[in-house]
């Protein structure tokens, strides 16, 4: 919203102005354009045309005023605060983002399906929820920004690749990877970068991506993906780019390109297997399945003014998932495919099996090792599996373990 003296210099008013906003505006889309429109205190949902779109209020110094705090003595500091952080994201990191992005679209029409087969791949090997969906955009910008020793990549299939190939070969441990959006970075400063860079690598996350305007921090790879993520990452990439090259170079093979699409699931320990029924995008798995589910959507011609705000932005697998890893993240790692998934992979922490001296504030989960002295405590794996079972009740089809890596 534009600057006004009248908005409160407090952050708890800010947000119930922001909500009166979002009822105003949803009665005015209602009398003037007779749109079908939900508002929260957050946000405003908007049903058009078979698409509901989500209308934010921003207000530009917010986020300073979040960073606010008060000292004892009276005194008035500015701290960069993980809602401040969040919310500058959102309204200044995120629109820069998203527009130069569409500016490079406009230039390269092969780099939104690019990004497509990207997010797809990595979907499908059960590291969506590892790496940030900007990171995966950076990624494949960087192939049309700085394609040398090849020409920018004219078809999606042809980019594809090449972020195989990036993914598998780059050195993330010692180089930053500049993406060099808009030319906005001269010639004479990717080495200032790069020095800057290994002055400070240890104080930066495994995956360093700069931009113009995210030169020494990398904030869409802070916290994800981790070192091991990575590393997997850069090994799956490699076997795939492998597969891929064999099948095109051999006229005679079935070119079954799916067959990258398909994750390895042998490191895994436990399988939980979903009820197709209830998994919202089923029909968006690789392998189309042989049974649909209606899920209740609107026809074509539907008119907005006929029915309520559709369901938006429920996903039982999302929620599931949600709280698995609220419950048990501190014993294992959960995977899934975020695009009809109807699996969803479990890995335990080795560390997590560690015995650890008995205390009444640690009992979650786990089970008294009665061997030996003093008392130990070590995860309750057949309670901790039948607990998958319990939170997942309708959604759940069955829990399969695959080793016995958790028997102490």
């Amino acid at each position: 919203m534009e600057g006004s003296g009248k908005w409160p210099q407090n952050k708890d008013a800010i947000q119930r102005i922001k909500a009166a906003f979002h009822i105003r505006l949803a009665d005015l889309l209602h009398q003037q354009h007779q749109l079908t429109s939900h508002p929260s205190a957050t946000h405003v949902d908007v049903y058009k045309d078979g698409y509901v779109f989500r209308i934010q209020v921003g207000y530009h110094r917010e986020p300073l005023i979040l960073k606010e705090i008060q000292t004892p003595d009276g005194m008035l500091k500015y701290r960069d605060t993980e809602e401040s952080l969040h919310l500058e994201m959102e309204t200044i990191h995120l629109p820069y983002l998203t527009s130069t992005l569409h500016g490079l679209q406009q230039q390269h029409s092969a780099y939104s399906g690019t990004c497509r087969l990207s997010k797809r791949w990595i979907s499908t090997q059960l590291l969506r929820n590892d790496i940030s969906e900007e990171s995966i955009d950076l990624l494949a910008a960087y192939l049309f920004t700085q394609p040398a020793p090849h020409s920018p990549p004219v078809s999606p299939q042809t980019g594809f690749l090449r972020f195989l190939n990036l993914l598998s070969t780059f050195d993330w441990k010692n180089n930053p990877l500049i993406v060099n959006l808009n030319g906005d970075i001269k010639e004479s400063e990717f080495a200032e970068i790069k020095n800057d860079f290994v002055a400070t690598r240890t104080q930066h996350p495994v995956m360093f991506i700069a931009t113009p305007n995210d030169r020494k921090t990398s904030i869409w790879t802070k916290g994800k993906p981790s070192a091991p993520i990575l590393q997997r990452l850069a090994e799956l990439a490699s076997a795939s780019l492998q597969t891929l090259e064999r099948q095109l170079m051999d006229p005679l093979d079935n070119h079954d390109l799916k067959t990258v699409f398909r994750p390895p699931l042998d490191i895994y320990d436990v399988f939980i297997h979903l009820n197709p029924k209830y998994v919202p995008r089923h029909l968006e798995a690789i392998d189309r399945p042989k049974v649909t589910y209606s899920r209740g959507t609107l026809k074509n011609d539907a008119k907005g003014s006929f029915f309520k705000m559709p369901v938006v932005d429920y996903d039982p697998v999302r929620c599931y998932l949600r709280e698995l890893r609220s419950a048990f993240g501190e014993f294992a790692l959960f995977f899934h495919d975020t695009y009809g998934g109807s699996l969803i992979a479990v890995l335990w922490k080795p560390q997590a099996f560690t015995p650890q001296p008995f205390k009444t504030s640690h009992i979650n989960a786990k089970m008294l090792e009665t061997k030996g002295n003093p008392l130990q405590l070590v995860p309750n794996v057949e309670a901790i599996m039948e607990d998958f079972e319990v939170l997942g009740a309708g959604l759940v089809k069955s829990v399969e373990a695959l080793t016995e890596k958790w028997k102490i």
